[in-house]
């Protein structure tokens, strides 16, 4: 059977490009290993935040932002230093993603139904020069509905298409090889997976029950990253970051393993910046897990006292939500895989809340009274069972009683309560004033100047043994894997490169098995937003370039 294009993944990149070419007229055959409940892939577990420059939300909270600032953050953060190499098409994917957040891309989503929550969040706020990493102003910007509410238009699409005949969908083929007829890309072999009845994001089976051959004009290849896989990612562990962990959780299912980008390497693609991913510092065992080791990032206000397993404070500017690479960095050269926070009931209820579609039930659900809520007193529903159930955390009501559950909790016994009690009475004392030398409070208070985290974000500055804001709360923070930074080198239409820079004739990739773009659009670092944005904007760009070359 012959296809125009053979897409390979149907996450939200695969969803994009497939929705694209049908809307060229192309005939798409959409092939994905897991069941039809994880149409959408990673994206739809997302929290749907997306960046976004000078837009209408960011004017109406007072933010002022503009594409040349977004541009001096982006270099800040990715700090390209592979630029005649590695990095020459991912800068130049970066450039054009820039270019994208400041124009159409709003415009764009919105014509297709999507909507934002008017409160814009401040993610990787840096804390180091004007020129160094983290976002300026706050561009975080939450679709109402988060990840599915982001996915349902392009999957709305598809499906129309397929009604229309031009998108043939099969769940449960697995790839196993890209077809090569005289150097150019011609179609794909694989497995057929017995139907399997797995809910999203569950392990589903890999049982073969037959084989399949197809034969197209082009391959786009759309099949995620390595988040699930930690072999392969200690295995590409950069030194940089310290050793790496002997124990993680995951932020994906298992079946975001990297197979397809072994798959497309032995057919001629090239591989870039393996050494540069994207983990998350903040990371809680999931008390009711979808996936195997499943883990649940928080995202944290800028208030807690972070310290590392032997109870010493991390050095500016690893804060909460500042730096996650850079405090992935000062955890791991500790020589242990986690940390604490420590914190009060009044700082947990304004400031902790969870990444995931299913760890916000109010914007996933689209409903204003339930979202209202968050600015009652108390914790959100999700929050709070996690504080019930979650085998992270440590409520007590003096701090003797706090660091005793902590060093049982950890079996390591590695932390005084001398030593602690020193550092946040330190920190309690600098409270006291509007001045201070320590720079977390003034963060702190910097945060409150914008109307957004004074509102739901950052809760008004106290001394942590203060009894009148406890109990006081621990919570043991793993490293959680989530995002693979590099991947296919590509061109700007998603053509991808073989070791000499020359395309590999009928092979596209989009999305995160791309780095988002050139085998890596963020160099080292994510200002956030970027990731379910990336797929967005390269599974719109290799669509859009596939069906122009087969007019």
């Amino acid at each position: 059977m012959k296809f125009d294009v053979i897409v390979v993944g149907a996450g939200l990149a695969g969803l994009v490009a497939t929705a694209e070419l049908a809307d060229a007229g192309k005939k798409v055959l959409l092939l994905d290993q897991e069941p039809e409940a994880s149409l959408g892939g990673q994206a739809w577990w997302s929290f749907g935040g997306l960046f976004l420059i000078n837009s209408p939300e960011q004017r109406r909270m007072g933010i002022k932002d503009s594409r040349e600032l977004a541009w001096q953050d982006w270099l800040g953060a990715a700090g390209f230093d592979r630029e005649e190499d590695e990095d020459y098409w991912g800068k130049k994917w970066a450039e054009a993603y820039v270019d994208f957040a400041a124009s159409e891309k709003r415009e764009w989503l919105t014509g297709m139904g999507v909507r934002f929550f008017p409160v814009v969040g401040w993610a990787e706020r840096g804390g180091y020069t004007a020129e160094g990493h983290g976002n300026s102003v706050p561009r975080f910007h939450i679709v109402w509905g988060t990840g599915p509410g982001l996915v349902k238009p392009f999957e709305d699409r598809v499906r129309q298409a397929m009604k229309n005949g031009l998108v043939d969908y099969r769940p449960r083929h697995r790839v196993n090889e890209l077809l090569k007829e005289n150097g150019v890309i011609t179609g794909v072999r694989g497995d057929i997976l017995v139907p399997c009845n797995s809910a999203r994001g569950e392990a589903s089976s890999r049982e073969v029950i037959g084989e399949f051959e197809f034969h197209s004009s082009a391959v786009a290849v759309t099949s995620g990253g390595i988040g699930g896989n930690h072999e392969l990612i200690r295995k590409n562990w950069p030194e940089r970051l310290g050793k790496a962990p002997q124990n993680m959780i995951s932020g994906v299912p298992e079946h975001v393993d990297g197979r397809m980008l072994g798959i497309t390497e032995k057919a001629g693609g090239r591989i870039v910046n393996r050494d540069r991913m994207w983990h998350y510092t903040e990371g809680i065992k999931n008390w009711d897990p979808v996936w195997p080791n499943h883990g649940i990032r928080i995202l944290p206000g800028p208030s807690s006292l972070w310290l590392d397993a032997n109870g010493k404070r991390f050095p500016a500017p690893n804060f909460p939500g500042f730096d996650t690479l850079g405090t992935l960095e000062a955890i791991m050269k500790t020589g242990y895989d986690y940390s604490w926070f420590i914190l009060t009931q009044k700082i947990i209820e304004k400031e902790f809340a969870l990444s995931g579609s299913e760890q916000n039930p109010d914007l996933t659900g689209k409903s204003i009274k339930k979202v209202l809520a968050r600015v009652l007193p108390g914790p959100t529903a999700p929050v709070k069972a996690f504080m019930d159930k979650g085998e992270d955390f440590v409520i007590a009501n003096t701090l003797s009683e706090l660091v005793a559950g902590m060093n049982k909790l950890s079996g390591d016994n590695l932390l005084s309560l001398d030593e602690i009690e020193r550092q946040i009475l330190a920190r309690d004392r600098e409270i006291e004033n509007k001045f201070s030398k320590d720079l977390q409070i003034t963060a702190m208070r910097g945060a409150r100047n914008y109307l957004g985290d004074k509102l739901i974000r950052v809760a008004p500055p106290h001394r942590i043994l203060d009894s009148k804001k406890g109990p006081l709360i621990a919570v043991r923070l793993n490293i959680v894997s989530r995002k693979t930074l590099g991947g296919l080198q590509t061109d700007l239409s998603g053509r991808v490169l073989d070791a000499t820079g020359k395309p590999v004739p009928g092979l596209y990739a989009a999305g995160e098995v791309s780095g988002f773009g050139g085998g890596g659009i963020h160099g080292y670092r994510s200002l956030e937003g970027t990731f379910v944005g990336g797929c967005l904007f390269t599974g719109r760009q290799a669509g859009r370039a596939i069906a122009k070359e087969l007019s």
